[in-house]
């Protein structure tokens, strides 16, 4: 049972304090909170919520002509979510700019967990990536998004990398952020150390791998590890792992890291019978 369904006539009433200026609010002083856009995102956050997952709705915001379109994901919701309708121009002035999707909430995620809790409770046989310093928001909404399609148990991001609940990433990732289950913590050198005590073979992508991606033996527990776009892996980890390499054209440096994690991911998912 949906919330009963408020209207906006006025970008400056408090109770939508939230959604202003979304652009600005998005890179500070979240306190867990995040900005869910669109109707894919908000279907995936419903879905969490719904199932008893990490992440929920604080309130939502629609343009007045999407309520119809989106009724069967609000009834998703716990009825004590408010949800607010404004016209265009009120909604694109809330939101600072023009929101041509018409579907905005405030999301939540309730309970994070720690680096040793996730991996804890991954299943025997398992498929993960770790990501070092990874700044971009794109590409970490791709890599979430290959992740989610080749059956990845787990993300694992360092301290350095850009947090997978910005705006951005979350789009990017078509909601799959909110379905993939992560960790952001630690060092690269801790978040290695704890996957390499839980039995998975550690595999560093890199150009200058020595072992082609094709060669990779199967295993029931495989961790491929990712670096910044540009840099790559840094050297003390590539010479404390085992390395990959996807084989191309000579003539291009390397590929996109989002590009390589799909390559990679579908490769070892096929080896590993998960899709």
């Amino acid at each position: 049972m949906v919330a009963k369904v408020e209207r906006i006539i006025d970008p400056a009433d408090p109770r939508i304090a939230a959604f202003v200026s979304i652009r600005e609010r998005d890179l500070t002083g979240r306190q867990s909170r995040f900005i869910a856009e669109g109707t894919v995102v908000l279907r995936m956050l419903a879905a969490s919520a719904a199932g008893g997952g990490p992440f929920t709705a604080e309130a939502i915001l629609l343009l007045e002509n999407r309520l119809a379109g989106v009724a069967d994901i609000l009834a998703q919701f716990d009825e004590t979510v408010p949800v607010f309708v404004a016209d265009a121009t009120v909604f694109n002035a809330i939101a600072g700019f023009d929101m041509h999707r018409g579907v905005l909430a405030i999301g939540l995620r309730q309970r994070p967990q720690t680096l040793a809790d996730m991996l804890a409770t991954l299943p025997d046989e398992a498929l993960i990536l770790a990501a070092c310093g990874l700044s971009n928001h794109d590409n970490v909404g791709a890599i979430f998004r290959n992740a989610a399609a080749f059956g990845a148990s787990a993300v694992l991001l360092d301290e350095t990398c850009c947090d997978p609940l910005y705006r951005k990433a979350i789009r990017v990732s078509v909601g799959a952020v909110l379905s993939v289950p992560f960790v952001r913590e630690g060092t690269a050198g801790d978040l290695l150390a704890a996957i390499e005590e839980r039995s998975f073979a550690l595999w560093g992508l890199s150009p200058r791998g020595e072992t082609d991606l094709d060669a990779i033996p199967p295993a029931r527990r495989t961790a491929l590890v990712v670096g910044a776009e540009g840099e790559g892996l840094p050297p003390a980890i590539l010479s404390a792992i085992r390395t990959a390499r996807i084989r191309q054209k000579p003539g291009l440096d390397s590929l996109n890291v989002a590009t390589a994690t799909g390559i990679a991911l579908h490769r070892i998912a096929q080896l590993n019978g998960i899709v």
